[in-house]
């Protein structure tokens, strides 16, 4: 959660995690802290971090403030005024799927050893680490029932994980378009937020998760209903020209790349399936939430889709 503070100097922005129970890993206030400290001024679209406490006798959650920089955010669709004021000579789709892949080239290039981050997390293992959490988190999201879709999928994973794990470099985890704050004129990225979930790890998993979003025009009915990135429509590149570009930004090769898009889909099929469960146990009353089972479920099918290579 996100509140402008007016201060007398300057506006900042106070973060802190949401209400209710939040789930481990997520929502760590330190960990962002530490990371906005170690980045700002290496990757300057990293805000500035100003204050972390603690003390939940203040507000009565962990929170930090930083840097408040404002400018436009682009979520499920792209506003017709926008579209209207963009005078690119490309596409405008177009124009925000290489930028979006040239934040996340840019990211993966940071020297986290200069940073002061060498430390942040264990990238050794990390491809089987995050295999076996997000396994485990689906078992228990479906509470013992689970769709033969999902374990197809858990099984299919464990056979097909990469034998040759390349670099490790710092990773946002959770990087998809509404994570960076936009100049509202020229579409230029201002800001990457969201670092409560940053550590040392595979990028390809990265780029995946930020596909895992990427929801493209004939994609089945389960992709269009996220409605997490504007893909589908307006020129954007599809997955696997964006994944092309990216490979091209870093010079990596995309070696056993389905397995990183499957593991992804996995993890956000997970995701929903996370937030039904809390709209099933009343922690929730948005009825938004009540289709999200059937999303989740629509997932892992599309997950099997992906790595019977019938999507990128």
């Amino acid at each position: 959660m996100n509140f402008l503070l007016n201060t007398k100097e300057k506006p900042l922005v106070l973060r802190r995690p949401p209400l209710g129970p939040v789930p481990r890993g997520a929502n760590d206030m330190s960990r962002e802290y530490r990371l906005l400290s170690g980045l700002h001024p290496t990757l300057p679209l990293v805000p500035k971090a100003e204050l972390l406490c603690d003390d939940l006798s203040v507000i009565g959650a962990p929170f930090l403030v930083m840097e408040y920089r404002p400018g436009l955010v682009i979520g499920a669709e792209i506003s017709s005024d926008t579209v209207e004021k963009w005078s690119g000579t490309e596409p405008i789709g177009h124009a925000l799927g290489g930028r979006i892949i040239d934040v996340l080239a840019r990211l993966h290039a940071v020297d986290f050893q200069a940073c002061g981050l060498g430390d942040l997390g264990r990238p050794e293992g990390f491809v089987a680490r995050t295999l076996r959490g997000w396994s485990k988190r689906a078992h228990l999201s479906w509470d013992g029932d689970a769709p033969g879709d999902l374990t197809a999928l858990a099984e299919w994973l464990e056979a097909h994980q990469p034998e040759a794990i390349g670099p490790s470099t710092l990773i946002h985890n959770d990087f998809k378009l509404d994570n960076i704050i936009l100049d509202p004129e020229r579409l230029e990225p201002r800001t990457l937020i969201d670092w409560d979930m940053g550590t040392l790890g595979d990028p390809l998993y990265d780029l995946a998760v930020l596909l895992s979003y990427w929801t493209e025009a004939d994609d089945p009915e389960p992709m269009h209903q996220l409605r997490q990135m504007p893909t589908a429509r307006h020129g954007f590149p599809t997955r696997e020209e964006a994944a092309t570009l990216y490979a091209k930004a870093c010079g990596r090769a995309l070696h056993e790349f389905t397995f990183y898009r499957v593991l992804a889909t996995l993890r956000i099929a997970v995701v929903f399936q996370q937030l039904y469960r809390r709209y099933e146990s009343g922690g929730t009353d948005d009825p938004g939430f009540a289709r999200f089972d059937d999303l989740a479920r629509g997932l892992l099918h599309f997950g099997l889709q992906v790595a019977r290579e019938h999507y990128y």
